[in-house]
């Protein structure tokens, strides 16, 4: 997946890591961005920790987390982790009525 040179649509910035954290590659506004990888590292280290009862561990595949105006997808493919932030359409920002305003988080 080159994510420099065939972006999604309405892709700002795109993050790489390695399974133990480490960026493999990174472009736009996510270029060398330690700090978001770190915090998405820690992320998948928190739905690792969830009841085991409720969700079979390694389960989670893919993470959205969405904001009024970008979104960050996170998704999990042969030992690294993928970071999309997407600029989101008009119709994207509606909130149902089921998360606070202004931030979901999907898995």
């Amino acid at each position: 997946m080159d994510l420099d040179r065939n972006p999604v649509p309405d892709q700002l910035g795109f993050l790489v890591l390695t399974d133990d954290g480490c960026v493999h590659a990174s472009g736009g506004e996510l270029e060398n961005d330690e700090r978001t990888a770190n915090i998405i590292v820690n992320l998948l280290t928190l739905t690792e920790s969830v009841d085991p009862a409720l969700f079979k561990p390694h389960s989670c595949r893919k993470i959205s987390i969405v904001y009024p105006d970008h979104s960050y997808t996170i998704c999990l493919s042969n030992k690294r982790v993928y970071v999309i932030k997407k600029r989101n359409r008009g119709d994207a920002n509606s909130n149902s009525g089921n998360e606070p305003e202004g931030l979901s988080i999907l898995a």
